[in-house]
């Protein structure tokens, strides 16, 4: 039940995508350990290097309201199979070890995963010592 809710937040979000330029809607839910949950989509910008990603932004709006314990994150986009967080994305799920993170698609294909599954060699503040 909490996966479909999940699932609901980041397919509404996905419609608030700002894609003028790949027309590639994203959107994603993340779940804090006492049930809120924040969803984000992608937002994209004429200098694409800056343009942010929909679970960058759901993790982000987390964070800025005190939020650190994350324990599930849900990816969806309109494609073929599951979507799957880019580079950064993993980064970001891995600095928070996000637990579940659930890739979805709007044909209700869905690859469940660990962060380490999603990320085997993040760089991690350890790495800084």
């Amino acid at each position: 039940m909490l996966e479909e809710k999940l699932l609901e937040a980041a397919k509404n979000a996905r419609l608030l995508s700002y894609s003028p330029y790949s027309k590639f809607k994203v959107g994603a839910a993340v779940l804090t350990k006492n049930g809120k949950i924040y969803s984000g989509c992608n937002i994209e910008n004429a200098s694409y290097g800056i343009t942010n990603c929909a679970e960058r932004t759901a993790i982000f709006k987390a964070v800025s309201e005190g939020e650190r314990d994350l324990t599930a994150l849900v990816v969806v986009a309109d494609t073929e199979g599951p979507v799957s967080p880019c580079g950064a994305c993993r980064q970001v799920i891995a600095e928070f070890k996000i637990d579940t993170v659930i890739m979805a698609n709007l044909h209700n294909e869905i690859k469940t995963v660990t962060w380490q599954e999603l990320l085997p060699y993040s760089f991690s503040d350890a790495d800084m010592k």
